[in-house]
């Protein structure tokens, strides 16, 4: 039912019957979670076998290096940036492997641009009057709570089907030397699940900027995150800069994290020689080196790049049907209603859900009051400001199929009465 084709006492009659439906459904008192696309317990326990790892008698890397002590350098075990190098599109020789999360090496790339000039740059970005970023919207609220939190301004960019909506960009970043920066997840992207075409990456690439020292934030997080047994692949970023005469342009960040376990994993930066020599000239001044000790459990544990492939497949098999079945309830729910869209992603931990202008907020807050907690609206925006107020993310990843069932068609009934009331008051009008 086309709920925008109602009349005023068809629509009195359809909210008449949400709010009943709705009124049984808080009377359910459940305590479900859709807010942060976190790895089941079922999928963490594909890496149980990591605990064990490297033994007591096993501390040495492939170069002899004894793990266990100081050494060995800041770009992090050979070993294991060969085993991720094919996945991220980075020469095994400008990648490297240090801590535990890749936000955290966004984190320290932006502080040291701020506080001391990166290559190509002629002044510390905190010199800069207003330092910008660009952010494809929606986009990914950590990223933005980054630039928040160093006073960076976010100029939104309308996300297209196949990336960022390229004009918009091109024009921004040739015009305005305080643009300094772009948020990208160009695989799967948080939370719609686009993926860059070829011709994304190269324009990307190749696009003249204002500002000198213009760097592409490269969030390829869901690299090997696929929904299905092909997957997909996209242009290395790298060679893209590189051939265009930008080879400074690109930092190309990834990890462990929803591979092996969450909290334990291991974060990758690739980029150009200048710019790993930049970065681990500063962070020399805080740390010896990573924990190499995690990182020799993951190559003993994942062994190649097979092996990645391999304990991927085994996550596809419980994260393809949690997907599968979100689609068939939204599908079934609201379909034909009118009032909603959403994506069919291939790859990632998310759904992007856009409702009736006006009604995301609503909603959330129908869906709070049902024990139902969804990502806040206006999280997927800078500064949480949906200038439409219609997009929520969904998270599929974490609850069990029954839970996710009983949540999906709880969000199914706040988004259909959050409409017709909405529709109701502009008939009234």
């Amino acid at each position: 039912m086309d709920l925008t084709r109602l009349g005023p006492e068809q629509l009195a009659e359809e909210g008449e019957r949400l709010r009943k439906e709705y009124e049984a459904l808080c009377a359910q008192q459940l305590t479900l979670d859709l807010t942060r696309g976190k790895p089941s317990s079922e999928q963490l326990d594909k890496s149980n076998g990591l605990m064990a790892l490297p033994g007591p008698e096993d501390y040495r890397a492939a170069d002899g290096t004894d793990t266990r002590n100081y050494g060995g350098g800041l770009a992090g075990l050979l070993e294991l940036r060969e085993i991720y190098s094919g996945f991220l599109q980075v020469p095994a020789a400008q990648l490297m492997a240090h801590g535990n999360s890749s936000l955290a090496l966004m984190h320290d790339c932006l502080i040291h641009a701020m506080l001391f000039a990166p290559p190509g740059g002629e002044t510390r970005w905190v010199e800069v009057d207003r330092p910008a970023f660009l952010c494809p919207v929606p986009g990914y609220d950590r990223h933005f709570a980054l630039c928040e939190k160093f006073g960076i301004e976010m100029i939104p960019v309308p996300l297209t089907a196949e990336g960022p909506d390229l004009d918009v960009v091109e024009r921004l970043v040739a015009e305005d030397p305080r643009i300094k920066g772009m948020w990208c997840v160009p695989r799967y992207s948080n939370p719609t699940g686009t993926c860059y075409s070829d011709e994304t990456v190269r324009r990307l690439a190749a696009m003249p900027t204002s500002a000198p020292d213009f760097r592409l934030f490269w969030d390829d997080a869901y690299a090997v995150h696929h929904l299905d047994a092909d997957g997909v692949s996209i242009a290395p970023v790298l060679d893209a800069c590189a051939d265009a005469g930008h080879p400074d342009r690109a930092l190309v960040f990834g990890s462990t994290s929803k591979v092996t376990l969450a909290g334990s994993g291991v974060a990758f930066l690739g980029s150009s020689p200048a710019n790993l020599s930049w970065l681990q000239g500063h962070l020399a001044k805080r740390t010896i080196g990573p924990d190499k000790v995690n990182q020799l459990r993951h190559v003993r544990y994942l062994r190649d790049a097979a092996g990645v492939e391999a304990l991927m497949a085994a996550h596809r098999e419980i994260l393809a049907p949690k997907f599968a079945l979100v689609g068939r309830l939204l599908e079934t729910g609201l379909g034909d209603s009118g009032v909603a869209s959403w994506t069919t992603p291939r790859g990632g931990y998310f759904i992007s859900l856009d409702v009736l202008d006006g009604c995301a907020a609503e909603v959330v807050r129908l869906a709070k009051r049902a024990g139902i907690a969804l990502t806040p609206a206006g999280a997927t925006f800078p500064g949480g400001n949906d200038p439409r107020d219609s997009n929520i993310r969904l998270a599929p990843s974490f609850p069990d199929l029954d839970s996710l069932e009983r949540a999906m068609c709880g969000v199914v009934v706040c988004v259909l009465l959050a409409a017709v009331q909405k529709l109701q008051v502009g008939a009234a009008h």
